[in-house]
């Protein structure tokens, strides 16, 4: 399990957000990805094997942080920084698409 780099630096968590539906401390700056990453079970399974997912690049390249965001699905978590009183769930399922023709 990774930490924040603000966890242990004496600075208290700013809000509140909730992961899986539990009450999850997190600070000002955070990322959804880097929430994740300091809690392994946030993550998602991959669509192929099934195997566990956690957030790689950080960057919006790799897409293995994807997560639904206050209800909605496929964002990714490292472009997405955390606010007070945030709904993050784990994605399950492929990436959903939208395409306006």
């Amino acid at each position: 399990m990774l930490k924040s780099l603000f966890d242990g630096s004496g600075k208290k968590p700013d809000m509140t957000v909730y992961v899986n539906g539990a009450e999850t401390p997190a600070w000002e700056g955070e990322t959804v990805a880097g929430l994740m990453l300091r809690l392994p079970e946030a993550g998602r399974a991959s669509t192929v094997g099934g195997d566990p997912r956690l957030p790689y690049c950080q960057m919006g390249v790799c897409f293995e942080c994807l997560a639904i965001v206050d209800g909605v699905a496929s964002r990714q978590g490292c472009l997405v920084p955390v606010r007070q009183g945030m709904r993050i769930d784990s994605q399950h399922g492929k990436r959903e698409t939208t395409y306006d023709l």
